[in-house]
């Protein structure tokens, strides 16, 4: 009998030495009998894998959408966010360590079956719910189950991962999830092994997949951190890989480093790092590439790919000027924008809130 917030676990299989091999994700953790996995919250028990934090968040909190970030998936709306504990990642750069590198019963304070989450967010307005802070691919049960209560709702679900996950698991986890903003953290492999205890191919595997093989709207974030992986060199390899793999519509976004967790001695990125990233990303042929944690409303609005005219004015997560009509088109132009769009913008602006799910 598994006690409260203890569920069995899905994409595990049994050694031959009697161990179990958890197959949720590229680390494929080989564990015996009350051992836990790199991420903390996947524990051998009873011949299987079992999730511990089933049903236990960090807190709900209501965010603009283009906080995730999203800038492409239903503008301008509220999207109610949470995460669990732990991470399948190690990143000496992590700014929601507390949370992704929680141990303590006490980082999961708030209970909320999956029915409770998709009604807090229907009663309070939202369009959407975001697994988010720590990477919902490991508890992806959990993440899964909501994102049904949601669906029955109309709303929408949305995934915020470094897309490190199995190709088995990841047509489960997937196949409810509406839109993803992946962290792709650099473009080496070196970064991945140095800096986040994991690799980059697996990544990329997963970008490939979304963009061939899913429904999913997906948009891709890399965090420029000073002398790691904001050179030219870098960003060049990294734009014409997308370009290829990707095609021009997937928006990309380079956001600012600031000092966290076991990085306080590298400076914050400066703004001219993001501009000249973009710049790049824009003469590789990526069309809408977005800057991230500076004050940039150039950097921040959305620019239409066929007449270079602004079609959403940016001001921090503030929406000003729209100009798509009501099928998401260019009204100077007609061209389509990529993304999924209301006929019109949400009002929900900077703010955040709060919620208690009870």
């Amino acid at each position: 009998m598994l006690e409260p917030g203890v569920v069995q676990g899905d994409w595990w299989h049994t050694l031959e030495d009697g161990r179990v091999q958890c197959d949720l994700c590229p680390r494929f953790c080989k564990l015996r009998e009350g051992q836990r996995g790199f991420c903390f919250v996947r524990q051998a028990r009873q011949g299987g894998v079992v999730l511990t934090s089933y049903g236990r968040a960090s807190g709900f909190c209501i965010d603009p959408i283009e906080k995730k970030p999203l800038n492409h998936f239903y503008p301008g709306t509220s999207v109610l966010s949470f995460g669990t504990a732990g991470c399948n990642l190690g990143c000496r750069f992590c700014q929601n360590w507390s949370i992704s590198k929680a141990r303590e019963v006490d980082k999961l304070s708030d209970w909320a079956s999956p029915e409770a989450v998709a009604e807090a967010a229907r009663k309070a307005g939202c369009r959407s719910i975001a697994f988010t802070y720590n990477d919902p691919v490991i508890f992806a049960e959990y993440a899964i189950d909501c994102a049904r209560a949601a669906h029955e709702r109309g709303i929408k679900t949305v995934a915020v991962t470094a897309g490190y996950i199995t190709p088995q698991a990841r047509r489960d986890f997937y196949a409810y999830m509406d839109a993803a903003n992946v962290d792709l953290k650099a473009f080496t492999q070196q970064f991945y092994h140095k800096l986040c205890f994991a690799n980059l191919e697996p990544v990329l595997d997963t970008l490939r997949w979304l963009k061939h093989e899913t429904e999913v709207w997906f948009e891709v974030t890399t965090l420029l951190i000073p002398g790691q992986n904001d050179s030219p060199e870098e960003i060049a390899q990294l734009c014409d890989w997308f370009v290829e793999n990707l095609g021009p519509d997937v928006p990309l976004h380079f956001t600012a480093f600031h000092p966290d967790f076991k990085m306080l001695d590298t400076p914050p990125t400066p703004p001219a790092t993001l501009r000249r990233a973009r710049q790049q990303a824009l003469q590789a042929g990526i069309h809408h590439v977005y800057t991230g944690n500076v004050f940039d409303a150039t950097g921040q609005s959305t620019y239409c790919a066929s007449c270079g005219k602004l079609l959403i004015e940016r001001d921090w997560y503030r929406l000003g000027r729209w100009n798509l009509d009501e099928k998401g088109r260019c009204t100077f132009c007609g061209a389509r924008l990529a993304g999924r769009f209301d006929p019109r913008p949400g009002t929900w602006g900077p703010r955040r809130q709060a919620v208690i799910v009870v």
